[in-house]
C-alpha cells in the first residue's frame, strides 16, 4: 500500500508542464483560484462583482476537454466572447481534469455567445470543444420515508432546509410498498446542491429514519409520472401553510422566548432544555442529542438534531436549544400535535443557523 508522501510524489510527476505553466499564468495575472470537493473555482462571484449572481440560464457545459489543460489555457478562452462570474474545472485526485467544465457568464447573452462561437472549437487538433447549455438541476429525490409520515410532518421537517425550497411532493415509493418517496423542486441549482450537502452531511435522517437523498433521475421522474399527473396528488407549498403562520409566531422574542410564552398560554410550565454533543462533522456541522420536558405534557420531546456553527464563537448548546425550540413551538401550534411528534423519537431534522 502507498503511503501519502508515494501518493503525492506520484501526482507531482504527472503532467508537470502544464501544470507548471497554470502556476506561472497564476502568479502572473493574480487570479485566484479555488479548489473544493473535487473542482477547481474561479470567481463565484469574480473580484470587483456588485449586486445579486446572474440568473438560470447563464451556464454553459464544456466537455470533451484533453484531461491535461488547466484554466491557463480555458479562462481566457471563454473570457473572450463575455464577462465570467464563474469558471469551475472538475479535476481528479492525480491533478488532472475529468474531462469537463462549467463557464457562467454574467448574463445569458455572454452563455449563448460562448455556445455559438466555441462549440466544436479545436482546443488542439482533433479535439473539438462541445459547448452547449448547462441543465441546472434543480430537484431532489429523498427515499426511504416511513408510510406513517404525513404530507405535515414532511414540510415541517424540511423548512430548516432554507427558502429556496418551493414545493415538495410525496409518493408512495416504486421500490418498497412499505415507504414513502419525496420530491423537491427548489428555486435554483445553489438552493437545491445546499440542501442536499446538508441531508448528506446531516447523514441523510430526515423524520427520524434514514433515507437516500440523490438528484432527481429522469428515469425515475418518468415511472411517477402516472402519480405526479394525478389530479388527486397535493403539492406541498412551503410558504402557504399553518408553517408560515407557526414561524410568524416567533417574532423577534426569539424561539426560546416564543415558545416559553406558548407554554404559558397552553398551562403546561416552563420547558426544560437538556442538550449533549454526540460528534461534529465537516463544515461546522454538530449533532447534538436533546430532551425538552414541558411539566404539563405527558412525554418528554426528545431525539437528535445536526446544528452548523459560524465560525465567531457561537455556543453550540444555545444554538441546539433555539433550533429545538423552533420546531417544538411550530408542532404544539399545530392542532395534529401527535402526528407530528412522539416521546422519544428521533426528530433527524438537520438545521443551519
Amino acid at each position: 500500500m502507498q503511503s501519502k508522501r508515494e501518493c503525492e510524489q506520484w501526482c507531482e510527476r504527472v503532467n508537470p508542464e502544464n501544470k507548471a505553466a497554470l502556476e506561472a499564468w497564476v502568479r502572473e495575472t493574480g487570479i485566484r483560484l479555488v479548489q473544493v470537493n473535487g473542482q477547481r473555482k474561479y470567481g463565484g462571484p469574480p473580484p470587483g462583482w456588485v449586486g445579486s449572481p446572474p440568473p438560470a440560464g447563464s451556464e454553459v457545459f464544456i466537455g470533451r476537454l484533453p484531461q491535461d489543460v488547466y484554466e491557463h489555457q480555458l479562462i481566457p478562452l471563454f473570457q473572450r466572447v463575455g464577462r465570467l462570474y464563474e469558471f469551475r474545472l472538475m479535476m481528479t485526485f492525480s491533478g488532472l481534469n475529468r474531462g469537463f467544465a462549467y463557464a457562467r457568464y454574467s448574463s445569458r447573452r455572454g452563455a449563448q455567445a460562448a455556445i455559438a462561437t466555441l462549440h466544436n472549437h479545436l482546443l488542439r487538433p482533433s479535439c473539438p470543444l462541445l459547448v452547449c447549455r448547462s441543465t441546472e438541476k434543480c430537484e431532489l429525490s429523498v427515499d426511504g420515508l416511513p408510510s406513517s409520515v404525513t404530507r405535515r410532518a414532511l414540510l415541517l421537517a424540511l423548512q430548516p432546509l432554507g427558502p429556496g425550497l418551493q414545493e415538495a411532493l410525496l409518493l408512495p415509493s416504486p421500490g418498497s410498498t412499505a415507504t414513502q418517496i419525496a420530491l423537491l423542486k427548489f428555486s435554483s441549482h445553489r438552493a437545491a446542491a445546499m440542501a442536499k450537502k446538508a441531508l448528506v452531511e446531516g447523514q441523510s435522517r430526515l423524520c427520524g429514519e434514514p433515507v437516500t437523498v440523490e438528484w432527481l433521475k429522469p428515469d425515475l421522474k418518468q415511472r411517477l409520472r402516472p402519480q405526479l399527473t394525478s389530479p388527486s396528488l397535493q403539492r406541498l407549498q412551503p410558504n402557504s401553510s399553518q408553517l408560515a403562520v407557526a414561524k410568524n409566531k416567533l417574532g423577534s422574542q426569539g424561539p426560546r422566548a416564543a415558545l416559553q410564552m406558548l407554554c404559558q398560554r397552553m398551562k403546561l410550565g416552563s420547558p426544560v432544555f437538556l442538550t449533549k454533543c454526540l460528534d461534529t462533522g465537516p463544515a461546522g456541522w454538530h449533532r447534538f442529542w436533546y430532551q425538552v420536558v414541558i411539566p404539563g405534557h405527558p412525554v418528554p420531546f426528545s431525539g437528535l438534531i445536526w446544528v452548523v456553527l459560524t465560525p465567531d464563537g457561537q455556543d453550540g448548546h444555545e444554538v441546539a436549544k433555539d433550533a429545538v425550540s423552533t420546531q417544538l413551538l411550530e408542532a404544539l401550534s399545530e392542532s395534529e400535535t401527535g402526528l407530528l411528534w412522539s416521546g422519544g423519537a428521533e426528530a433527524g431534522t438537520i438545521v443551519q443557523q
